[in-house]
């Protein structure tokens, strides 16, 4: 049995192995330029989404701030 198994090493156990996880063709669309869509930089992603965490941070303060001078 060692030896059977010894030479299927480089095989993979599963489909989901030798796919990535589903279609390849699929996920391959998403990534070419032909793709339609929105094509943005990740560091603007970045940047877009650290200032909407900065503007709920704000709204917090900003309310917490109002409440305590109108009372």
């Amino acid at each position: 049995r060692r030896r059977a198994t010894g030479s299927q090493v480089s095989k993979p156990n599963s489909t989901r192995a030798a796919g990535a996880g589903g279609s390849s063709n699929t996920m391959l669309k998403l990534y070419t330029d032909d793709s339609p869509g929105l094509r943005v930089d990740p560091f603007i992603v970045l940047v877009l989404s650290l200032s909407f965490i900065a503007s709920i941070f704000f709204l917090h303060i900003a309310a917490k701030i109002i409440r305590a001078f109108s009372k």
